[in-house]
């Protein structure tokens, strides 16, 4: 089913029983409100958690400029990067800092990075992720909207439902958990 950010608004829209619109771009309050929050929430909202449609992979060659002190390698990361994952495939941590525009590591070139990315077609979104996104856009502009708050406390019930949804359903990915060992495991060894 083809989505678009006018059919996510849409959604918000009618979560708060507010009248629909036809486009982001049209002159009405409703669309205004829309148009001016549905960029910051669908950004933070890919950003917040690990989306899988999100996550993506990129091999980075080294910048010519090394960083001004210590040994570390200057990467510039990809324009699309929201927030870089922090493990490998070994499920080891690594070490890699975020130092503005550029990923520093020690790591030798190319640095191999999993991370989420700014998806802005809609029809890859995920339907839980759209879901969430509606209910998060319904509460930053419930105010504006409908005048009130009272609207957003159920709506806030709803997004942390659809959040739960799509972490019991893996539309969040989340990485394998070590378990601690346990004592009398260790003692037979």
């Amino acid at each position: 089913m083809a989505t678009s950010r006018t059919a996510i608004a849409n959604g918000a829209l009618q979560r708060l029983g507010a009248k629909r619109i036809e486009t982001l771009s049209e002159n009405s309050p409703n669309a205004r409100s829309m148009n001016a929050a549905i960029d910051r929430v669908l950004r933070a909202e890919m950003r917040r958690y690990d989306w899988g449609f999100a996550i993506k992979r990129a091999s980075i060659a080294a910048d010519a400029t090394n960083t001004t002190w210590g040994n570390w390698k200057r990467y510039t990361k990809p324009a699309d990067m929201l927030r870089l994952l922090r493990d490998d495939e070994s499920g080891e941590r690594v070490d890699w800092r975020i130092e503005g525009d550029y990923i520093i590591s020690a790591d030798s070139s190319p640095l191999e990075i999993r991370y989420i990315a700014f998806i802005e077609d809609p029809n890859v979104y995920d339907a839980l992720f759209v879901e969430a996104v509606e209910c998060k856009l319904a509460m930053v502009c419930c105010k504006e909207i409908t005048g009130s708050h009272s609207d957003a406390v159920g709506v806030k019930k709803d997004y942390a439902d659809a959040i739960a949804e799509a972490r019991r359903t893996g539309a969040i990915e989340e990485g394998a958990k070590d378990f601690p060992e346990d004592d009398w495991v260790s003692a037979r060894l």
